[in-house]
């Protein structure tokens, strides 16, 4: 097999840009369905393959990492807002900067500090009454950013600080939705969201700077001085391992990209346990079996099997990081396909874990399709929310550690039902919100 991949015509100019932007998500499951492995469709101009075989993501992902490159067009207003940071920094930069980060993020650190993001989760939840309605999403955004700030940077904001990040998130989120004028139409070409877009980020610039400026003070210049990302570039941009301009696209990169993923994590956990009782029923008795009357900490971790079999498939079923995109920088064959150089590469989280190609029932939640004699009968890039390879997330066992623990803490004494609509739409950003308020009722556990 070779030659071009096969996939829908699309419009002229527009491509197949117009119906991604209605509904990402649908398109994405829709291709799956028609074409399999490889379809190639048009984003406006560019020329762009959907791979939804494990093998081939696993090739571009890990075992032929280096004939693949992070798209240019990354570098657009979102390399206005998170610049040279590890998410999309390139070669030396992204090496440098990458081992800099190693240490700030490895399971040493921070199984110690498991205490603090169980204090957190108690600090958030210690307000709730019995009856109370609460908006799930925000309360858990608030809860990752202060584990953020507090484990990555060495902060502790004041409520008023925290209310300011939470309040910009919208206009940047809103400036990455699908849209297929954006597609068609050159960078340089004024939106009518670019002001608000960069209020939002001066406001977030503003907010970093007093962070740095707070934390230089404390941190001197002893390698044995605290371990969080911060202090570590403070150490290198006092030595001159690290420009300013370099440092704050890290922080920045550290501040959003940091804790969204899993606030959404948590959300459609909470969203699935509440639509299915019986998987919550056991969440609840695994607590109160490994837990019981102590406070959630490393030390249970191991033991919560099905909590994170719970997370897992949270994850399958609503990956917050939809999709992620390369390129070949030389021609290649995927698939069986020919694939030119600079070709757009849509790797879809969506496609592949809704695919009934690896998964029974696949629209279905089933924490217990994550036991290990099921899961490995599966292609190892059937499921990917972390990617995969030299730039799989370095955040990953942050994210897995603290979506347990703030499980395991607010479940050991609520339970969360979901008041709103279903089934949940979804709403494309650089990752995948839900549409509607996640108001949710909480129930003391008795």
């Amino acid at each position: 097999m070779s030659g071009t991949p096969p996939g829908p015509k699309g419009e002229p100019l527009f491509g197949s840009s117009r119906t991604y932007a209605r509904d990402p998500f649908r398109f994405i499951s829709a291709l799956e369905r028609a074409y399999g492995d490889v379809a190639r469709f048009d984003m406006g101009p560019m020329d762009t393959v959907m791979l939804c075989d494990p093998t081939a993501i696993e090739r571009v992902l890990v075992s032929e990492a280096d004939r693949f490159r992070k798209p240019d067009f990354q570098g657009d207003a979102l390399g206005d807002l998170l610049g040279d940071g590890l998410l999309l920094s390139e070669g030396e930069t992204w090496e440098r900067q990458r081992k800099l980060a190693n240490p700030a993020f490895s399971m040493a650190r921070l199984s110690g500090m498991a205490d603090r993001i169980t204090g957190h989760a108690e600090d958030r939840i210690a307000s709730w009454s019995d009856g109370d309605t609460v908006d799930a999403e925000r309360a858990m955004t608030r809860v990752t950013l202060d584990v953020i700030l507090d484990l990555m940077m060495g902060v502790e904001l004041s409520e008023d600080r925290v209310r300011t990040i939470e309040e910009q998130l919208v206009p940047l989120g809103q400036r990455f939705e699908p849209d297929p004028l954006r597609f068609a139409a050159p960078s340089w070409l004024p939106m009518p969201d670019d002001a608000e877009f960069d209020r939002a980020m001066a406001t977030l610039d503003d907010v970093l700077d007093d962070i740095i400026a707070t934390r230089e003070e404390s941190v001197g210049t002893d390698e044995d001085g605290p371990m969080d990302f911060l202090s570590v570039l403070l150490r290198a941009r006092d030595d001159g391992r690290q420009s300013p301009e370099q440092l704050r696209d890290e922080m920045m990169t550290m501040l959003l990209a940091g804790h969204d993923t899993t606030a959404l994590t948590l959300t459609y956990t909470w969203f699935l346990l509440s639509e299915h009782p019986e998987a919550e029923r056991r969440v609840h008795a695994e607590l109160d079996a490994v837990v019981g009357d102590d406070r959630p900490g490393m030390e249970h971790v191991r033991d919560l099997e099905y909590l994170k079999w719970v997370v897992q498939e949270a994850m399958r079923l609503y990956p917050p990081v939809y999709t992620i995109f390369r390129e070949p920088t030389e021609d290649v064959e995927l698939s069986g396909y020919d694939v030119s150089a600079g070709t757009t590469l849509m790797l879809p989280q969506w496609g592949v874990h809704r695919s009934a190609r690896f998964y029974d029932d696949p629209e279905a939640f089933d924490p217990e399709r994550w036991r290990p004699e099921r899961a490995s009968e599966r292609p190892r890039f059937a499921y990917f929310p972390f990617g995969g390879g030299p730039r799989h997330c370095i955040g990953k066992h942050l994210a897995m550690l603290e979506s347990q623990l703030i499980l395991a803490t607010t479940a050991s004494e609520y339970r969360l039902q979901f008041l709103g609509e279903t089934p949940l739409e979804l709403m494309p950003s650089l990752t995948a919100h839900p549409r509607q308020e996640m108001r949710m009722r909480v129930e003391r556990r008795s």
